[in-house]
């Protein structure tokens, strides 16, 4: 009886184990990949794919939503606010709840949506750049697994799921190539989904005022008197020089 309660015990904490010390061996393994200038162009090509046409936006942009909400979320965590919940709608709508005394903090929290997109984008080339694409999945497989406790719909909750399954599969299966191209290809489609995103956000300050009451930038005016063209411009300055970045960073990629 007890060697079969072992036997079981150990079965389910082996694979802990073992995916432990995958995530732990993301933080000190070090892996440069060189990308050929076919390679770089088809990735470019297929972000550029999942953020323009409508058709393929309306899912990439669930995951770019997600990343948006989780800026808000943990820029709040830093100031030492509270996060009651978040929540993703299937229109690219998110809302997170949270509360905190303090008026710096609602406001660092609301800066923190469209850029993390962007941030989180450069990061992730970056970290492929210096051959530290492992603890960058290693980083989101925690990060994306912590988030799931502040989910409160099913759309947010699948796709953070999804999001979280498919970084712990590449932690704990993806070899060191995998994983480089993985973390590339994430960084460049989240920078050109950022791209996309501040744009439809001028957008709605220009064209389609009719939804401005749902916009960050919006919002920020209201709750700190700051103009909202000042938000509009520090989202703007943030994106672009993540994105300027990034493409500096790409450029030294290609082989000369």
């Amino acid at each position: 009886m007890n060697s079969a309660v072992n036997g079981a015990v150990n079965g389910a904490v082996n694979p802990l184990q073992t995916w432990w010390a995958a995530v732990v061996r993301g933080f000190t393994d070090v892996h440069t990949t060189a990308v050929p200038l076919s390679a770089l162009v088809a990735i470019l090509a297929a972000a550029t794919i999942l953020s323009i046409p409508r058709a393929t936006w309306r899912w990439f942009g669930l995951y770019v939503t997600f990343v948006h909400e989780l800026g808000h979320a943990y820029a709040a965590l830093m100031t030492g606010r509270f996060v009651h919940s978040l929540r993703i709608g299937l229109d690219h709508s998110g809302r997170l709840v949270s509360s905190g005394r303090s008026p710096f903090g609602a406001a660092w929290s609301g800066f923190w949506g469209y850029p993390a997109p962007a941030v989180v984008g450069l990061a992730l080339i970056a970290a492929f750049a210096a051959g530290r694409s492992g603890a960058a999945m290693s980083v989101g497989a925690l990060i994306l697994l912590v988030s799931l406790i502040f989910l409160r719909n099913l759309t947010g909750i699948l796709v953070a799921v999804v999001s979280a399954a498919i970084a712990q599969l590449l932690v704990f299966f993806g070899s060191p190539t995998i994983v480089d191209y993985a973390v590339l290809a994430l960084g460049i489609a989240l920078s050109v989904g950022a791209v996309r995103d501040l744009f439809k956000l001028a957008g709605v300050h220009t064209r389609r005022r009719n939804r401005l009451a749902a916009s960050d930038a919006y919002i920020l005016s209201q709750t700190t008197g700051v103009p909202s063209f000042l938000w509009l411009t520090g989202f703007s300055v943030v994106i672009t020089g993540s994105t300027v970045t990034s493409a500096w960073l790409l450029w030294g990629m290609v082989p000369a």
